[in-house]
């Protein structure tokens, strides 16, 4: 059974990744173009009691996010923010960064915080069909395991 923060944050319909040790979500509230959790699938509240195989798979998970997002839509910098203030499990929010306004899917994300931090509560308003749209559009460049 998958922890009670990758329910949170849209698991099954959310998935764009999933790995032994961790799965890849599309974040619901888009802060940038191509905004994602990674989650670990174990119910570790601490990054220490992560098990030690989850951190080597997690140079593959971040390579092929990295991948996707970056042929998805050609991001400037790439931010992984470890709050863990709400939602107790593990798990990274990764935020795509962007130096220009971007359109996709119909729908315009500007990147506020550029070139600093990234602004976690401006949320990009977005359809139901645009961010399945969204997701189906990294699916596409997810490379093959």
């Amino acid at each position: 059974m998958l922890n009670e923060t990758i329910m949170k944050f849209g698991y099954p319909d959310t998935l764009l990744g999933d790995y032994q040790y961790w799965v890849v979500l599309l974040r619901p509230e888009q802060i940038t173009a191509g905004s994602l959790v990674l989650a670990s699938k174990t119910e570790a509240e601490r990054v220490p009691d992560v098990p030690s195989a989850a951190f080597a798979e997690l140079s593959k998970v971040t390579s092929d996010l990295e991948y996707s997002l970056k042929k998805t839509f050609n991001f400037d910098k790439i931010n992984y923010v470890l709050y863990m203030m709400v939602d107790k499990y593990v798990h990274w929010h990764v935020i795509p960064r962007y130096g220009t306004t971007k359109e996709v899917c119909g729908v315009v994300f500007n990147d506020k915080g550029w070139p600093k931090l990234p602004i976690m509560s401006d949320v990009t308003p977005i359809s139901p069909e645009h961010f399945k749209e969204l997701g189906d559009l990294i699916r596409k460049n997810w490379p093959q395991k």
